[in-house]
């Protein structure tokens, strides 16, 4: 739900004063979580959680030289991050939201492997806000803070190719191979599939979408797939594996803000990241599941929440949207799931 609150903003404007890094290159996942925490109904746990979570952040990278017509040479430099969020910070103030998001969006979409999807992740999170409720000044500085982590740390994603196959996400997905050498973070990982057997074929073996209808259609089934996936195959990566389902979601998210234009390419981005972190993070086998107690809604949101953990609280916030489209309650069961394997009472 919307946050009328007053909350969300004020917990941006304290979030607003460090860094979408820490510790080097880890991501801060506070600006996804709280967020989340409102639209789950606890909006009163949001400042003491942000209390806890600060103390482990570092402050805002200063600007140092202004991003302009050399942009492009700008991409993925992680030691420009203040200078790119200071762009889009101006970027922002001068013009349109939405029309600031059309034209970055399609120079961003082939870096979404940036920050191990981080960058697009929390963009998403920015948008749904903008777009449900007031454009106050925190969302709108949320938003070039998304944006700027974005850009300076675009990365793509190695032997990357579109659909342009016959399958549905839900087949297209089983053919996507198990990378075999498994050391080394995800930046590692991914060097790797461009060597992969089979890797780019993989890819381009999903059913092209002819418009951009069965773009969102077919977005909406990857991230309801990515989801129930997570409940047999989440125990490979407990946390990375999240990202397989948050990421599609946060393109999913951005969509109604975007011109319809960009609705196909989105999709084949946010294709090209769930099976990346597919293939570089699921296990061999899957688990075996058994048939749980009925679940309720409130009773799986309250559990990720209790646990204080982001990625358990984001992937519960996804798992609602499958829920809401698809009404399976195999849904909340992948996200108790994830609570289990992250957060173990």
């Amino acid at each position: 739900m919307p946050d009328r609150t007053g909350v969300l903003d004020e917990a941006y404007q304290r979030l607003h004063r460090t860094g979408p890094e820490f510790d080097g290159w880890l991501s801060n996942h506070a600006p996804m979580t709280v967020e989340a925490m409102v639209r789950a109904g606890r909006p009163e746990l949001v400042h003491r959680w942000v209390d806890a979570y600060s103390d482990q952040l570092d402050e805002l990278p200063a600007a140092t030289h202004r991003i302009g017509s050399e942009w492009l040479a700008a991409m993925g430099d992680e030691r420009r991050i203040g200078d790119w969020i200071a762009h889009f910070r101006v970027e922002l103030a001068e013009r349109p939201w939405r029309e600031v998001l059309a034209t970055w969006w399609p120079r961003l979409l082939p870096g979404v492997a940036a920050g191990a999807t981080h960058g697009v992740i929390r963009v998403g999170h920015a948008v749904r806000v903008l777009l449900e409720g007031e454009q106050t000044a925190p969302r709108l500085d949320e938003l070039a803070h998304g944006l700027g982590y974005w850009a300076a740390r675009w990365e793509s994603v190695p032997g990357a190719a579109c659909p342009e196959g016959t399958l549905p996400p839900h087949e297209a997905i089983l053919g996507v191979p198990v990378l075999p050498e498994r050391t080394g973070g995800i930046q590692a990982r991914l060097a790797r599939l461009a060597d992969l057997a089979g890797w780019s074929e993989s890819l381009a073996a999903l059913r092209c979408p002819s418009n951009s209808a069965q773009a969102y259609d077919m977005l909406a089934d990857l991230v309801d797939v990515a989801v129930l996936r997570y409940r047999t195959h989440g125990h490979g990566a407990a946390i990375m594996s999240v990202h397989g389902a948050t990421a599609p979601n946060a393109v999913l998210r951005t969509l109604p803000a975007l011109p319809e234009k960009l609705w196909v390419p989105s999709l084949c981005a946010a294709w090209i990241a769930t099976a990346a972190v597919t293939s570089i993070y699921a296990p061999s086998q899957p688990a075996p599941v058994e048939e749980g107690a009925d679940l309720a809604v409130d009773e799986v949101l309250e559990r990720a929440v209790a646990t204080g953990d982001s990625h358990a609280i984001k992937f519960a916030d996804t798992a609602m949207d499958t829920f809401a489209h698809k009404g399976t309650p195999d849904a909340l069961a992948a996200a108790q799931r994830c609570t289990d394997l992250i957060s173990p009472s």
